[in-house]
């Protein structure tokens, strides 16, 4: 047997290598939030461009943001627009992965994030699903395997920082706010909190015609007709009726060996075909989370 291979196979976890990105998503790959977008813009570039004047004002800039709301609405897509737009080094770390069996191990690989993040300034460290790292102490994710109160208390510490986290912005996203540790949310931490929810009919406009921009697609699509019966589809719904629509067109070209455009017909199919996944209780959840932090 290999022996280095068996040692592959056996890493922990938490001692994989988190590396450096370079983001290419922009502003303009992301339809609507143009609200989101102007708050991330100047939580980020405020501190960086204006720090004479934020210290003159005696403002202290943001070095938390919490992003939650349902899957597929850009969360990932907005923190990777934000690194690219303002030329800041990224590392992404899905909750999950930080976790390892080995004691000790889930510690050390956060403190290397921020480590790494420090020598990299200006940078940003994206959590993705935060909720698995960070939920309230006490509850049965909190009390499980990978000793998930030693590795909140290293996160909580790490953001609270003997070594000032200077020009290093932690963004954190989670599909569950409701099972994060209060203490994340305190003020010096993750207190810039947004709600990213399913985009409105202007926004799939926006995500539709970004879509259609980069196919070929007939004079009879009506983007306007389409965005209207779309209502309470994710961002990554959208995309999903378009690609659904494409692979009708594309079916349709091998069967008749005509080349095709993309047609109403097709996204009328896509539409049977690709459900509405975020129900109206679901977005009443994240509403009366909102409502409860206030």
């Amino acid at each position: 047997m290999d022996i280095s291979l068996a040692l592959q196979e056996t890493r922990p976890t938490a001692m994989r290598e988190v590396f450096l990105e370079t983001p290419k998503v922009k502003w303009s790959d992301i339809g609507g939030l143009h609200e989101i977008k102007e708050r991330l813009r100047k939580a980020v570039e405020r501190p960086l461009k204006f720090p004479d004047r934020m210290k003159r004002l005696n403002i202290s800039g943001k070095k938390g943001i919490l992003l939650y709301g349902p899957p597929g609405c850009s969360k990932t897509l907005m923190v990777k627009a934000l690194a690219t737009e303002a030329g800041l080094n990224f590392l992404a770390v899905k909750g999950a992965e930080i976790l390892s069996m080995y004691v000790g191990e889930s510690e050390r690989a956060l403190r290397e994030i921020f480590r790494k993040a420090r020598s990299a300034s200006p940078s940003i460290i994206f959590f993705d699903e935060i909720d698995a790292i960070a939920s309230r102490r006490g509850s049965s994710a909190a009390q499980g395997g990978g000793g998930g109160i030693n590795v909140l208390t290293t996160l909580l510490n790490e953001m609270d920082g003997i070594e000032e986290l200077k020009n290093v912005l932690v963004v954190a996203a989670t599909n569950k706010p409701e099972v994060l540790d209060p203490a994340l949310m305190r003020p010096g931490r993750l207190d810039n909190i947004l709600y990213i929810g399913p985009p409105d009919v202007q926004a799939r406009k926006e995500i539709l015609n970004i879509w259609i921009s980069k196919s070929e697609v007939d004079d009879d699509v009506d983007i306007d007709m389409l965005a209207e019966v779309t209502e309470g589809y994710s961002g990554a719904e959208m995309v999903n009726i378009c690609e659904t629509a494409a692979d009708g067109a594309l079916d349709e070209e091998e069967e008749t060996g005509q080349q095709q455009r993309i047609g109403w017909r097709h996204f009328e199919s896509a539409l049977d075909q690709v459900p509405r996944q975020i129900s109206s209780a679901v977005i009443q959840g994240y509403e009366r989370w909102r409502d409860d932090m206030k």
